[in-house]
């Protein structure tokens, strides 16, 4: 990667050993490392220290201490009695504080991730000792910004689910969805939301959405931010972050087994319509353990993850086909030093492997043609923290995030095509997917003689490779091999961060200063290949070559980045895509009495690096200064960092010692795009060629290898940006009872998309012509056509289509919402309703008939041809818009060993309309309905719906330190499996009925052992 300047290519062709180097660097950087981790993945402690008067007390020696902390960490209150502990791990901690006379005090409070736990004291007053409970899910209602923070404990009492992506249903204010690819809405679209998974951006690179692999059970805690941000913790996204802290060792040696079930027979049957997913057997075994290596020095914690999916398959025309089986391992494992009582180092790494088989065959495909796939992810990550004094601190964050996955056949060739080969129709079924013909009528009156010999050809293929070898016409048909394509796409994300923070008193106003600086590469390397010749055609010689005389009797249809030259290269590189992001941040959060001010800004800058083009020599391309080359990176274009400048501005004021106000303004410019890869001049580079063989299996011919095609990006294009107006409230009603309320509004614009660069003169709306505003003239008026070389396309060739910022693109939402929250000894609810509103007529999450996927960011179905562009009726609500949300869970202690946990979810349905490409024929023949509005935006919504699931967990203690424990989830008790995403093309029987469906009842049974 970039930041090593290691180029695409991996140092080591193996994982395994690439794996090891990482562990290895980890281990080196623990020994030379005393320098510092992210705050982002740290909570802090702070106050004032007051004597009867009211007047700061400096000089109290404050040290906290916590089973997270292997050591100490101690300063010393300011002049006006101030003080702050930055950089704490999440834990509980006790304080001790020892006041110039000799009295010492003590007190215990909660740290939460990226929160400020706010602890005040009186010299001499006896004061109740403070303790926030973990099992809150609290906001943090300082400063202007509208947190939400969910611990360990919340999560393990209320039934949510073993994946990251379960978590999302918790967050208050934020829609229940059961989507397997993209996110939930929050006030931008599905791919707006930034996912971390202890800092680290988990998010699939260039696309946005949550990539498929992170678990929860090392989570310990999450935290999310729906709006107010601050300039801390490089935050861009256009919809919420989410971020977690995993779990770390202790001076306390702990560990933990569990193993959870769902087997069909617990899983109700769908009431309309079927998925397979329903008739699988799931099985979940976690273990962990964690403690010290070295007491007060460093800690441990490891962990291992099996889920296992598996699934009896029918058979089919060839008979009985292999079962389904899902199979993932996820080794986990983290270090903590503190090498002294300022300075805290932790290192982690996960990786993990997914291998599917038999996940899919056709009716009348050999068992040997099945499909399956293979996905691997790894995190890296270092991160430390120094506390320089008891003003100053410096911390640093490194992450290394690789995700790859293949779709691919179970049955692999073990050699690539070369141009020119031959096809070995001795054992055809080693060569790739075979599709076997049927015979054909020999009495045909115009072509028997024909079909007489092409019988006689196809006959031995026939007998030895079909499902129905009856000799003659009508027997034959079937498929034999191994599937024909392996589709391989490997993601990556390299950071560095680095934070300074220092807290001023000025007199009784106190400046908390922040100055940050982040790089991040990622990337996409694409490739698509064919498993030996790929699909393979018996022609039997009734199909004549290009010269019009050579009979062909083998036809392979071959993905060309597969093909190698005589030499053994690939003739195609497979396709790689960049970007560079950089951000700068300053921030001073400000507090002067009961006032908190924040007052911050963001610096952004993106690089986006396609493939395909060259630097031109002298005198050359005048226009574009590039020339082809496939395979060789060009940098594609840049925003500066003057034109993402994002202020954040918040003000809180506690009116009391129970409540505040506050409002907050922010603007974020996103950071996710497919532009690198869909603009790209080597995009086109996955396609494939026909290679004709005669009745030998010689080379005859093969079609020309397809060249490249990119996009051009329209002059002066300014970068998307959302911009955010908060305001809110907060009352404890009282120690238990907690009640906030917020309005929050939201309006992004500058959306950049791919499109015809004549779409504003060939393609006005048939009845409403151009809105007002819209010229009607060309994006690029120098594009031109590839006959014309005083043009773009003259000097570069690439597509009639551009990249383009559409005119009056824009999205708005309104949210109005109301959480309370109830925390006893034995009781915990947490209670949120939201009504929003979310319109305009740029809709990311209603592109395509199934949206559950990674949709271009800049590059979709949006404004491509007729029908498609905004102007086509695109104005009104928005797929994601849910009216009202409505969220309660929560749980009680039993008065016996047990627990019960519920979570109630009732929301509306979403906003869908009416395609119909028939509006638009006077403009375009497709056959394609997909987003031709016939009617506006949004007109109309499907049902809502309302689930409830429950669990019950029983605790079985022994000895001392030991304890099993029983447990049993239900989801969707009342098996309520409403519709949604509604068959929109009206010229389709299946109009206005619903393609998806919640999922039915299911019960999961876990057991688990304690030892702590």
């Amino acid at each position: 990667m970039t930041l090593f300047n290691m180029g695409k290519v991996p140092v080591f062709s193996s994982r395994a050993l690439r794996n090891l180097f990482k562990i290895f660097s980890v281990t080196l950087a623990f020994a030379f490392f005393a320098t510092p981790a992210s705050a982002q993945q740290t909570g802090e402690i702070a106050g004032q220290i007051v004597d009867a008067s009211g007047a700061g007390v400096s000089g109290v020696g404050i040290e906290a201490t916590s089973n997270v902390l292997p050591q100490p960490r101690s300063i010393t209150s300011a002049e006006n009695g101030r003080y702050r502990l930055r950089l704490l791990p999440p834990g509980e901690y006790s304080l001790k504080f020892s006041f110039p006379d000799g009295s010492v005090q003590e007190r215990s409070v909660y740290v939460q991730l990226q929160q400020t736990a706010e602890l005040d004291m009186v010299s001499g007053a006896q004061i109740e000792e403070i303790v926030v409970k973990g099992t809150q899910v609290l906001t943090e209602t300082g400063q202007g910004s509208l947190k939400n923070l969910i611990s360990a404990e919340t999560i393990d009492a209320v039934p949510v689910g073993q994946e990251y992506r379960d978590l999302m249903k918790l967050i208050p204010g934020v829609q229940y969805t059961e989507l397997t690819v993209r996110g939930p809405s929050a006030g931008g679209s599905g791919q707006d939301n930034t996912y971390q998974f202890d800092g680290v951006d988990v998010s699939l690179p260039l696309f946005g959405v949550l990539s498929s692999e992170p678990s929860s059970h090392d989570i310990a805690q999450v935290s999310i931010v729906k709006g107010g941000a601050k300039a801390i913790g490089f935050n861009r996204s256009g919809g919420f972050l989410i971020n977690t802290v995993s779990k770390r060792g202790t001076d306390e040696f702990r560990a933990e087994v569990r193993h959870q079930i769902q087997t069909a027979s617990l899983t109700s049957d769908q009431d309309t319509g079927s998925s397979l997913e329903f008739d699988e057997d799931r099985s979940w075994t976690t273990l962990s353990l964690g403690g010290p290596i070295v007491r007060d020095r460093l800690y441990f914690y490891t962990s291992y993850y099996r889920p296992e999916r598996t699934r009896d398959n029918s058979s089919n025309a060839y008979g009985n086909v292999g079962d389904y089986d899902s199979e993932r391992d996820e080794f986990f494992g983290k270090l903590t030093f503190a090498p002294t009582d300022n300075i805290l180092l932790d290192a982690s790494f996960r990786t993990s492997d997914r291998e599917e088989v038999n996940d899919s065959i056709g009716e009348f495909e050999s068992p040997s043609l099945s499909l399956g796939s293979k996905t691997e992810q790894d995190i890296l990550i270092l991160e430390g923290s120094w506390i320089l004094s008891d003003a100053s601190s410096l911390s640093f964050k490194y992450t290394d995030f690789e995700n790859s996955g293949s779709s691919r056949p179970d049955n692999l060739f073990a050699f690539n095509p070369q141009q020119g080969g031959s096809l070995n129709i001795g054992a055809l079924d080693t060569q790739g997917y075979v599709d076997i013909p049927i015979y054909r009528d020999p009495n045909d009156p115009v072509n028997g003689a024909a079909n007489a010999n092409f019988n006689a050809f196809i006959a031995p293929y026939v007998n030895q490779y079909s499902y129905n070898p009856t000799a003659g016409f009508p027997g034959g048909g079937g498929a034999a091999g191994g599937g024909s394509t392996i589709d391989v796409v490997e993601y990556f994300r390299e950071s560095f961060e680095i934070a300074f923070d220092h807290t001023l008193y000025v007199g009784n106003t106190t400046h908390d200063l922040h100055v940050g600086y982040q790089y991040m590469d990622v990337a996409e390397d694409l490739a698509r290949s064919s498993n030996g010749w790929g699909f393979i055609e018996i022609l039997g010689g009734q199909t004549l070559a290009s010269d019009g005389v050579t009979p062909v009797y083998f036809q392979a249809s071959v993905q060309q980045q597969s093909l190698l030259d005589p030499g053994g290269s690939p003739l195609i590189p497979s396709i790689y895509s960049s970007s560079e992001l950089q951000s700068i941040e300053f921030n001073d959060t400000i507090t002067v009495g009961d006032w908190t001010y924040n007052v911050g800004v963001m610096l952004s800058n993106d690089v986006l690096y396609g493939q395909g083009l060259a630097v031109a020599p002298a005198g050359v391309s005048p226009i574009t200064g590039f020339v082809q080359s496939p395979g060789t990176p060009y940098k594609m274009y840049e925003v500066d960092f003057k034109d993402m400048i994002q202020p954040r501005l918040g003000v809180n004021w506690d009116y009391s010692d129970r409540g505040s106000v506050y409002a907050n303004f922010a603007r974020y410019n996103p950071s996710a795009s497919s532009l690198a890869r869909a603009a790209s001049w080597d995009r086109n580079l996955r396609n494939t060629v026909e290679v004709a063989f005669d009745q030998n299996g010689n080379f005859i011919e093969s079609e020309p290898l397809a060249a490249s095609s990119g996009k051009w990006f329209a002059e002066g294009l300014d970068p998307r940006f959302t911009n955010e107006f908060l305001v809110g409230t907060t009352w404890d009603f009282s120690d238990e009872l907690s009640l906030r309320g917020s309005i929050r509004h939201r309006k992004s614009e500058n959306f950049w998309e791919d499109t015809n660069n004549n779409a504003r003169i060939a393609f006005p709306d048939p009845v409403f012509g151009l809105p007002d505003g819209v010229p009607a003239e060309l994006y690029i008026p120098n594009l031109g056509s590839s006959s014309d070389p005083n043009s773009i396309r003259g000097e570069i060739g690439g597509s009639s289509y551009v990249i383009a910022e559409l005119d009056g693109a824009y999205t708005k939402y309104w949210e109005a919402s109301f959480e309370a929250e109830y925390v006893s000894d034995d009781v915990f609810v947490n209670a949120s309703y939201t009504w929003s509103h979310y319109y305009g007529n740029f809709d990311q999450d209603g592109t395509t008939t199934d949206n559950d996927q990674a949709i271009f960011i800049g590059s979709s179905n949006l404004a491509d041809g007729a029908g498609r562009q905004l102007w086509n009726l695109k104005e009104g609500n928005l797929s994601a818009d849910r009216r009202h949300v409505l969220k309660v869970y929560g749980h009680y202690q039993m008065p016996w060993d047990g627990r019960a946990g519920a979570y109630l979810v009732y929301q509306s349905g979403e906003h869908w309309e009416a395609w119909d490409r028939f509006r638009y024929s006077s403009q375009t023949g497709s056959s394609s309905d997909t987003i031709r509005n016939a009617e506006q935006a949004g007109s109309r919504t499907s049902p809502s719906h309302w689930q409830l699931d429950l669990n019950y967990t029983h605790n079985f203690a022994f000895g001392d330190a030991h304890n099993v424990q029983l447990r049993a989830d239900i989801f969707n008790v009342f098996d309520n499996q409403t519709g949604y995403n509604y068959h929109r093309d009206m010229n389709d029987g299946n109009f206005a009925t619903p393609d998806s469906y919640y999922r039915p009842r299911r019960i999961q049974l876990a057991v688990k052992y304690q030892f702590n």
